[in-house]
């Protein structure tokens, strides 16, 4: 009889725990993932989700003895020290809900549920065949890693560059705004969505609540600042050193990691040439799927240097949007420039190596980050200068929105 109301009290603690029927978790197949060494490099979200699934599958002992171990692996986890004593209260037969063990407020059992949600739907993703973020259309070998950021998943995706082949190599559970993503104005608590590059770390020292470490990403980027959008100060950082991690959504805009997980970052963040992409709802593709855009933005790249080359500025002025803006003037303003140059050259050769091109996430219009080295020789100078572009959908046909160095 005291075993049934064990069981059935942790019946209940999955059922308050668990937005999803519990009996869909009921299959071996989720259970034999743990006995893989190749199914995850994070120990402590391993054990956080065994243990969920222990509870799922009544196995009230084994429960606590990984959720036990989880403690001592991880002792500033305050969840795992809600889900041990829940199970220590079923035990004793003084189960109510969730966080019921807890003296902490409804909001925070709230916030302690979502994240075990997460982790435990990220663990369910993961037993599937996934291909690649959709946003990476082509990134050169130039750009060593790309970190990618599904908002909706609290998750970030880590890939190695392997000569232009983007290979996931870990991810991480994160953090993001209190009020979500979309970021607009200064002190509204959303984190950016859009396409930023990772500084090197701050080396001045930070309150504890950051954490280990600091790296800075560049918002607003000139896109955000073509659209107004204000604020700064967006980072990727760590927890507090009583805090192992943090709600979903708890951070004033920032993307916040657990310390262990930023300190294995480190050397990647540290060079200053990461790619992060943040998007509000990731999609999976294969290489085929993205294949056509990509090649027609690429066809349309194309086009344009060969018609800046040939000198033919009415045809490659027809490249820009009526829309086009640069960190200076309009397309009027450009249209002029570049006119008085082309008319003052007699030859022209343009190289453009290293390409990346990101589809840019969340956009209301199809719409490209795309930049290279452009390497420009005339008879009057030569140079070679980092570019960045905005390609965008009009009509069927790629334009440049905004072009800078």
């Amino acid at each position: 009889m005291r075993k049934t109301n064990i069981v059935l009290s942790v019946a209940l603690t999955a059922v308050c725990l668990l937005p999803w029927n519990a009996t869909a978790l009921n299959s071996s197949k989720y259970m034999r993932a743990f006995a893989s060494d190749s199914f995850s490099p994070n120990q402590i979200e391993n054990l956080l989700v065994k243990s969920l699934m222990e509870i799922v599958h009544g196995q009230v002992q084994n429960a606590l003895e990984t959720t036990e171990q989880l403690i001592r692996t991880a002792p500033n986890f305050k969840l795992a020290y809600l889900v041990r004593g829940d199970l220590l209260m079923s035990r004793a037969h003084q189960f109510s809900s969730f966080g019921g063990s807890s003296r902490v407020n409804e909001a925070a059992i709230t916030d302690f549920r979502e994240e075990a949600r997460k982790r435990i739907d990220h663990f369910i993703a993961q037993q599937n065949v996934r291909g690649l973020p959709e946003p990476l259309w082509q990134v050169d070998a130039s750009i060593e890693h790309i970190a990618v950021v599904d908002a909706q998943k609290s998750r970030l995706y880590l890939y190695k560059n392997d000569v232009g082949q983007p290979n996931l190599i870990a991810d991480f559970y994160v953090t993001l705004g209190k009020n979500g993503v979309g970021k607009n104005i200064k002190g509204d608590k959303r984190t950016p969505i859009g396409v930023y590059m990772a500084g090197t770390r701050i080396q001045q020292k930070l309150p504890d609540f950051y954490g280990s470490a600091a790296y800075p990403l560049d918002y607003p980027n000139e896109w955000d600042a073509h659209q107004r959008k204000t604020g700064s100060g967006i980072w990727i950082h760590g927890t507090p050193s009583n805090t192992y991690s943090r709600p979903p959504l708890d951070s004033d805009g920032c993307i916040v990691m657990a310390n262990q997980e930023l300190k294995a970052l480190a050397p990647i963040l540290q060079n200053g040439n990461t790619l992060v992409i943040v998007s509000e709802n990731l999609e999976w593709v294969d290489a085929q799927q993205k294949l056509e855009e990509k090649e027609s933005l690429t066809a349309e790249i194309n086009a344009w240097e060969k018609d800046w080359e040939s000198r033919n500025t009415k045809q490659y002025l027809t490249h820009y949007s009526q829309r086009f803006f640069s960190q200076t003037t309009n397309l009027n303003g450009w249209a002029e420039h570049k006119r008085k140059v082309q008319a003052a050259t007699s030859k022209i050769q343009v190289d453009l190596s290293n390409i990346s091109i990101v589809r840019y996430p969340n956009n209301q219009e199809l719409m490209a980050d795309v930049r290279f080295e452009q390497h420009y020789q005339s008879d009057a100078i030569a140079s070679k200068v980092s570019k960045q572009q905005y390609w965008v959908k009009e009509n069927s046909t790629w334009k440049i929105l905004y072009e800078g160095s």
